[in-house]
């Protein structure tokens, strides 16, 4: 019996001895093998972890009007379960649906969602039509659900949520979308600078961690753990919305008479290689993407496709031989066909016009001249230098994702001929296009483009300027000059000049037209061509360059000099206007239409509007202005609302009073110019001599301002010339390929 007792008691005591060993390792393995995970389970249990979305940064313009921003969104959701519970569904899904535009049988699938377990969902978004919806659509969803509650007033909920959210807002809708890029609904940068500078503008998310209880209420003053959100940074592009604006108004009116597959317009400041503007048709809008189906809506063609450049190319011949000391304006040779390697090629007009000047083969756009000059003056070898440095067969460096670099590939002699005239195995993009013009507007230098001017951080205030590259001089200064003065006649010379329909009254014109026959098959298809112009103004003092390329109007009869020499001449004078660059029309042929005598529209009223809604309104009536001040609405303008303008006439408007205003740049401007503007400043003036301002200097007196203008007559030489630009007014055949723009090459 005893010994029965004591082995129960051995038993009992082993049981507890091994119960409070595996209590003990248990402990062990949660307290010290497992603390790590039990921590984390514990603190999601009493801790909640929010986050804080950083502020995508603000993309503006040149002058800081906004192109792409963060703007407040809204998303709707529904809550299956209360709205199956009272039997709501067929009221939600007629009445949501009818504000949203959403498809009732998707609505009432949403409306209807149940999890795996069978249960009704508690949210459920609806997408897309409801997925961050902007103010106007918000305020139409609230409104419905204040008819819902107040039809069933018992209910507190109805089960129709409004979720505030964030989306990106592209506030001018398809102005410059190639450029911008857009970010989809998820978010997620898709194109465009939105895509290159995508780490920068994102920025970097915060949040914020804090204690709560077991009913989920965040406990009073317990810690908390706060990481700031920190914004994307800031871009301010080197575009200027005025200019863009110009150039999207003059493609839209082109592209809708010409029928053809796409356009593409670059403007770019010569001197530093900012990118004033850059468009290409068909558009799209940002901010509604997803409605464009057609793919090749989103293409930026400037910097993407590639394709013969046809005469445009020309100028780099002319280039290296005048450089070279090989070109002779007044020498002359037989026009018509020349014999290469393997190749006969002949002028557009196959005949040819005789035995002619080099000079004009150039204003002709003559073939066989520009093949003299680039395969047997310059030879192969030396015009395949001057294509490399001018930037082809390599990218440029513009900060856009997506550029290609073209193709310089010669092989044959035949290559290097065809080369000389812009065909032949050489393809290039209409930014490398610009760039070398460019290059001899500017004195010579190969630049880099840009098209973003400066990088701001909003936390630090600290900005990263983009400072002017120059690649390389490839030209002196002096032969740039002379080319140029051989491209201004291309465009002056109204009889035989190419590019005649680029002529500007006041401004003098360089530029180049282009008609490059497109290859189908191997063959060459006169029926599908691809035409251009590129050009730059002033000659004197170069302020912009602009190309503009055509693919395949619908009229294939149609070449650069006549589709697109006019969209070019368009956007430069309403350009070099809207910058200020005064036209020197006095006398001779120029002066027919005097603006001291012929009257242009009348001043709308735009005090008190806001700026950029001013300069539409000017922009809409076709009046030049200039703005001045760092305000955000006008508070004056002159001349007064209602006032006719005299044509080429500005309209000057204030953002701030006239004393808080620096004394604008007034170099080459007339004294009456300058008088109205510095009259509109209420700032006195003192004139010595005659003519346009070379020289300014502000006085400060009595605690106010005045300015002393030294003025100068015109330089003769550039009067004489100006002169005789406008002495032939010949009218155009209308045909640009009559010209003798190009021509294919004949098999051996």
């Amino acid at each position: 019996m005893i010994k029965r007792i004591k082995l129960r008691t051995l038993l009992i005591g082993g049981c507890i001895t091994l119960f409070f060993a595996v209590l003990m390792g248990r402990a062990f393995w949660l307290q010290v093998v497992q603390a790590d995970f039990w921590q984390a389970h514990a603190e999601e249990l009493w801790s909640t972890k929010k986050p804080l979305p950083a502020t995508r940064g603000t993309i503006t313009d040149r002058n800081g009007d906004v192109l792409a921003v963060d703007a407040p969104a809204y998303t709707v959701a529904v809550n299956p379960e209360i709205i199956n519970k009272y039997d709501l569904q067929d009221e939600v899904v007629e009445g949501l649906g009818k504000v949203l535009g959403k498809n009732e049988s998707e609505l009432r699938d949403i409306v209807n969602a149940k999890k795996e377990s069978g249960e009704y969902f508690t949210q459920r978004e609806v997408r897309n039509e409801g997925w961050k919806i902007d103010q106007d659509l918000r305020d139409q969803v609230q409104a419905f659900i204040g008819e819902l509650k107040e039809k069933h007033q018992d209910m507190q909920d109805v089960g129709i949520y409004i979720i505030k959210d964030q989306k990106r807002y592209y506030p001018n809708h398809s102005l410059a979308s190639h450029v911008l890029g857009y970010l989809d609904r998820e978010g997620k940068a898709v194109s465009g600078l939105e895509a290159f500078y995508d780490e920068q503008l994102k920025g970097i998310d915060g949040s914020i961690e804090y204690k709560r209880d077991g009913r989920g209420i965040e406990i009073p003053k317990a810690s908390e753990i706060y990481t700031p959100a920190k914004n994307g940074k800031n871009l301010k592009l080197t575009i200027d919305y005025t200019i863009q604006y110009y150039i999207e108004q003059a493609m839209r009116e082109a592209y809708d008479q010409l029928q053809p597959i796409s356009m593409t317009v670059i403007a770019a400041d010569p001197n530093t290689m900012e990118i004033l503007g850059m468009a290409n048709m068909p558009t799209y809008n940002p901010n509604e993407y997803w409605a464009d189906v057609d793919q090749k809506n989103f293409y930026n063609h400037a910097i993407k496709s590639v394709y013969e450049p046809g005469s445009t190319f020309k100028i780099v011949t002319l280039a290296g031989a005048v450089q070279d000391g090989l070109f002779n304006p007044n020498a002359t040779y037989k026009s018509g066909s020349i014999r290469v390697p393997g190749q006969t090629i002949h002028d557009l007009k196959r005949a040819g016009w005789g035995e002619i000047s080099y000079l004009e083969g150039v204003k002709r756009s003559s073939n066989v001249a520009f093949v003299k000059l680039g395969y047997e003056m310059l030879g192969p070898e030396r015009l395949k230098t001057y294509v490399d440095q001018f930037g082809f067969g390599k990218k440029t460096g513009i900060e856009l994702p997506g550029e290609s670099k073209g193709i310089v590939d010669p092989v044959q002699q035949a290559d290097f001929a065809a080369m000389a005239y812009g065909h032949g195995k050489l393809l290039v993009t209409p930014l490398q296009q610009i760039v070398a013009v460019s290059a001899i507007a500017n004195g010579g230098k190969l630049m880099e483009p840009h098209i973003v001017k400066s990088i701001t951080d909003p936390q630090t205030g600290e900005a990263i300027d983009t400072k002017p590259k120059v690649i390389q001089q490839i030209l002196t200064p002096d032969k740039a000059k002379e080319v140029g003065t051989y491209l201004e006649q291309v465009v002056s010379d109204q009889k035989i000049g190419t590019g005649r329909h680029a002529y500007i009254d006041g401004y003098r014109v360089a530029g180049k037209t282009g008609t490059a026959v497109k290859v189908v098959n191997g063959q060459y298809d006169y029926t599908k061509q691809v035409v251009s112009f590129i050009g730059y103004a002033p000659v004197n003092d170069p302020k912009i360059a602009v190309i503009v390329l055509i693919d395949e109007p619908k009229d294939s009869e149609l070449g650069g000099g006549t589709a697109a020499a006019p969209v070019f001449k368009k956007i430069v004078n309403q350009t070099l206007q809207y910058m200020g660059v005064p036209k020197k029309i006095e006398g001779g042929a120029a002066n027919t239409h005097s603006k001291s005598t012929t009257t242009g529209p009348k001043v709308p009223d735009v005090g008190g509007l806001a700026v950029q809604q001013a300069k539409d309104k000017l922009s809409a009536s076709g009046i030049s202005y200039a703005t001045y001040g760092k305000g955000t609405e006008i508070i004056s303008q002159f001349p007064k609302a209602g006032s006719t303008l005299k044509v080429g006439q500005f309209v000057y408007l204030l953002t701030e009073k006239g004393s808080d205003i620096n004394v604008p740049n007034l170099q080459g401007e007339s004294l009456r110019d300058a008088m109205e503007l510095l009259s509109v400043l209420q700032i006195p003036v003192t004139a010595e001599g005659e003519g346009y301002v070379v020289s300014q200097e502000v006085v400060n007196e009595n605690g106010g301002r005045r300015v002393v203008l030294t003025l100068e007559p015109p330089d003769k030489e550039e009067a004489s010339a100006d002169d005789g630009q406008a002495e032939d007014t010949g009218d155009d055949d209308g045909t640009g390929n009559a010209n003798g723009e190009e021509a294919a090459l004949d098999s051996p």
